[in-house]
């Protein structure tokens, strides 16, 4: 399969994946938190967030920074992830993925995204700011 060539922004900041018990409540501390995503399942409640936003005692993963892929994707749309993630993996860069209704995020570990960065790019992909 031919790999899609995206254009892709760098948000600003970075952020932490954050674990809580699966019955926690969502933290009122998410609402100042510009770009954020909750999933709950009956195995874990996991935040995404500006890392400054959790606590000390918050169980997070920080340190990812975030990359939205531009434009809106229809359903049916294959090998979007694929185009991103596999010569991301290719080159060792370890990767976690969001998705939305219109779009995809990959956050890659800020100490990986200057690799990243160049990974994407030699792959094909446009990578810009978020001011685009």
């Amino acid at each position: 399969m031919k790999l899609k060539k995206l254009s892709l922004n760098l948000l600003p900041g970075r952020m932490a994946v954050c674990r809580f018990d699966p019955a926690a409540p969502i933290p009122d501390w998410i609402n100042a938190s510009g770009f954020y995503s909750v999933t709950r399942t009956a195995a874990e409640l996991t935040i995404v967030c500006s890392e400054a936003l959790p606590g000390p005692d918050t169980i997070c993963e920080r340190g990812w920074r975030c990359f939205n892929v531009r434009g809106t994707f229809d359903f049916s749309e294959i090998g979007i992830i694929s185009s991103l993630a596999r010569p991301l993996a290719e080159n060792r860069v370890s990767i976690f993925v969001l998705s939305t209704f219109d779009t995809d995020y990959i956050m890659v570990k800020e100490t990986d995204l200057a690799k990243a960065v160049d990974v994407l790019t030699a792959a094909g992909h446009r990578v810009g700011s978020v001011d685009g």
